[in-house]
């Protein structure tokens, strides 16, 4: 087992545990029309990689990003740095500056838990890294390009380090969860050929015909 895990594994693992499975364990993939979107998204966004200052505010995109209490690591789409004195030092900078994720994410404007979670942990991870609270960030919505502002309060906090450790469990274990076919939730999931949801609890007639068969055969 790696000894740290992808941050975006934990919108994986909120979304659905056997996904995150078929991703982290399994190492499966499958593309559809919304994770090509996202990629092409996420693609616009990292295409230029220098730090930008627009007076007192820098922004970081592609910054690599680790946490050692959370065993995590990634890179974040953009960072935002506000200057406040309160906030880091940063190399070749002058003055304090408090890191604000941003993270990018395909469709319209929706607070879905794994995306709460995974960027709370990047906000974690930046904690780590400079010294600094992290008290926000945002979520930004391709479609109607739109920004989430995000509170990293305790209890998305708590939940974020509950998701870590559950993700490390369920990666360590080796196991893929069985399927459970949740029609919304499936019907817009890109693993679908690979997971086949639909034929979760389709075994009880199989084992019933065998019973049946051999029961004919005893009587016979």
């Amino acid at each position: 087992m790696p000894d740290t895990l992808p941050l975006s594994a934990l919108a994986h693992l909120l979304f659905c545990r056997r996904r995150a499975a078929l991703v982290h364990v399994e190492h499966a993939w499958a593309e559809s029309l919304a994770t090509a979107e996202g990629r092409v998204l996420h693609h616009k966004v990292d295409s230029d990689p220098r730090m930008e200052k627009r007076g007192d505010l820098l922004i970081a995109r592609m910054l690599p990003l680790r946490s050692e209490r959370l065993r995590l690591r990634g890179v974040a789409d953009t960072v935002e740095f506000h200057r406040d004195e309160a906030g880091a030092r940063l190399p070749g900078m002058s003055g304090r500056w408090r890191p604000y994720p941003v993270e990018y994410k395909r469709g319209a404007l929706r607070p879905e838990p794994g995306y709460l979670v995974q960027l709370c942990a990047q906000g974690m991870c930046l904690e780590e890294m400079l010294g600094v609270e992290v008290p926000g960030g945002a979520l930004f919505f391709g479609r109607n390009r739109r920004r989430l502002p995000v509170a990293f309060d305790e209890g998305l906090r708590a939940r974020t380090v509950a998701s870590a450790e559950e993700l490390h469990e369920l990666v360590s274990s080796g196991h893929t969860p069985p399927a459970e076919h949740v029609r919304v939730k499936c019907a817009k999931c890109s693993m679908k050929p690979l997971c086949l949801p639909e034929r979760c609890g389709k075994r009880a007639p199989v084992a019933a015909y065998l019973k049946r068969m051999l029961t004919e055969e005893d009587d016979a």
